[in-house]
């Protein structure tokens, strides 16, 4: 809607106002973007952004090549009310997994094992988002989901120590002499009450 009351202000005409508004949009060299664009929704990550001598050094953002993807947009049965039967919102990305070079070979098998329900039999990872009444922010979400996905699949499992197992052991089998132990008194309560009837 917005960019619509700019176009109308930029349209030839003898308001003043109108060329007031186009001389200061050609001036600053800036076009109207809403607020629900690419860019603004899923800014690229900065690796060497500055931050505090105490944070540990994250990885290096995952760069996703938009062209290597498959996007396409559908009917929506998430939020929108009305609007959904009139506007594609929902959002659906894919991409062949196995010539995916942009993942590391290691977590291209990892994520194929964790993630078999989402790939059809092209081999193909599909991700879809109606979470959000937007085209761009259900992309994002797309996108975020994806990597989400990449960073899973990079974590290596925490090792547990000895004694952490032994603790767990233990705890359990604490918890199996309790059980028993109800179990007994139980029992003992039913017998008594079988000896009452008699």
């Amino acid at each position: 809607m917005a960019a619509r009351v700019l176009r109308g202000l930029c349209r030839p005409g003898p308001a003043p106002l109108a060329a007031a508004a186009c001389s200061q949009g050609a001036a600053s060299g800036t076009e109207y973007r809403s607020a629900y664009s690419l860019d603004k929704l899923y800014p690229p990550r900065r690796d060497g952004a500055a931050g505090s001598d105490n944070e540990q050094p994250q990885p290096p953002a995952l760069d996703i090549p938009m062209a290597r993807l498959a996007v396409s947009y559908s009917r929506s049965s998430g939020p929108g009310g009305q609007n959904v039967n009139k506007v594609n919102t929902k959002a659906e990305v894919r991409f062949h997994l196995a010539s995916a070079d942009w993942i590391p070979e290691a977590v291209r098998e990892k994520m194929a094992s964790m993630h078999r329900n989402k790939i059809n039999r092209a081999g193909e990872l599909i991700v879809s988002s109606d979470e959000s009444r937007y085209q761009m922010r259900n992309l994002a979400i797309c996108l975020e989901k994806i990597r989400t996905m990449v960073t899973e699949a990079t974590e290596k499992p925490k090792v547990v120590s000895k004694e952490t197992t032994q603790r767990l052991i233990e705890r359990v089998e604490k918890m199996n002499r309790e059980r028993l132990k109800q179990k007994k008194i139980h029992s003992h309560i039913k017998q008594s009450r079988k000896a009452d009837l008699d």
